[in-house]
């Protein structure tokens, strides 16, 4: 019997199985939906989906640059305990997830989870591994980064964390990856002072001021004060303002020089 798209998506949302296996079992099953669901279970596909509601805390991320190092892949992927993330089920998983990358370049995480992975979509071969393991999997992030200059891309801590960033001037392969690193060692949340938003440099002084004056500072002194309390705010919170992990010497906008850094992504487990 024909199998109509509203009795899928009915089989789906009560069994959190992907279409195909909902697809197949209802044709299995004549379209009971009752007796599709018994299918599912037996097939271990059902059972995973019960963990839907359990967190996902243990895991990789992965990044990747293609060969002309001008597009940059990141992507999280998620268990529930890191007796699975070491498992060589999910370590090899991973690492196929990292050749589909390379292969179908997808654009997002839902092109990502619908593309093709040893015959079947990564969302189904996710879920079947769920199935095996016994716990929750989740891709959890997936960001890509393109550029007419230069993509670097840095794996930290046993995969822990992982950095992509992107340089406006091509060839400069060696220096993504080093600003790549301090992303990844000193997480800053801006690249220049100039993106910092006015209300957060407000919030800054105010605290600042505050505590001198609790300290028993004149007002006259207090803004001459908070010119150098900024300063190390911004070495803080800013790319360009922090000491380069290699060499204290230096600020990481020395080591740029007349290179800008575009975006980056940055995640951390």
């Amino acid at each position: 019997m024909a199998i109509s798209l509203e009795l899928i998506k009915a089989l789906r949302e009560k069994s959190g199985a992907g279409m195909a296996d909902c697809k197949n079992v209802l044709a299995e099953a004549d379209g009971d939906i009752e007796k599709a669901m018994e299918l599912l279970r037996k097939k271990g596909i059902a059972k995973a989906a019960k963990r839907s509601d359990r967190e996902t805390a243990e895991g990789l991320v992965k990044v990747l640059a293609n060969d002309e190092n001008n597009l940059g892949y990141i992507f999280e992927l998620c268990a529930e305990t890191d007796f699975v993330v070491r498992s060589d089920q999910f370590q090899q998983f991973a690492n196929k997830l990292v050749e589909t990358v390379k292969s179908v370049k997808a654009g997002n995480k839902d092109e990502l989870l619908a593309a093709q992975m040893d015959g079947s979509s990564v969302s189904e071969s996710l879920e079947a591994l769920s199935s095996v393991v016994g716990e929750k999997l989740e891709l959890k992030k997936y960001e890509v980064l393109a550029s007419n200059g230069t993509v670097g891309a840095y794996s930290h801590a046993g995969e822990q964390i992982g950095v992509i960033v992107a340089l406006d001037k091509p060839g400069q392969a060696d220096l993504a990856r080093d600003i790549a690193m301090q992303i990844a060692a000193s997480n800053p949340k801006y690249i220049l002072p100039a993106d910092v938003d006015a209300s957060e440099i407000e919030k800054e002084k105010d605290i600042y001021a505050e505590q001198l004056r609790k300290e028993g500072k004149p007002e006259e002194m207090i803004e001459k004060i908070l010119t150098g309390k900024m300063s190390k705010y911004y070495e803080e919170v800013c790319l360009t303002e922090q000491e380069f992990i290699k060499d204290e010497t230096k600020k990481i906008k020395n080591l740029l020089g007349d290179v800008k850094v575009e975006k980056f992504v940055r995640i951390a487990l």
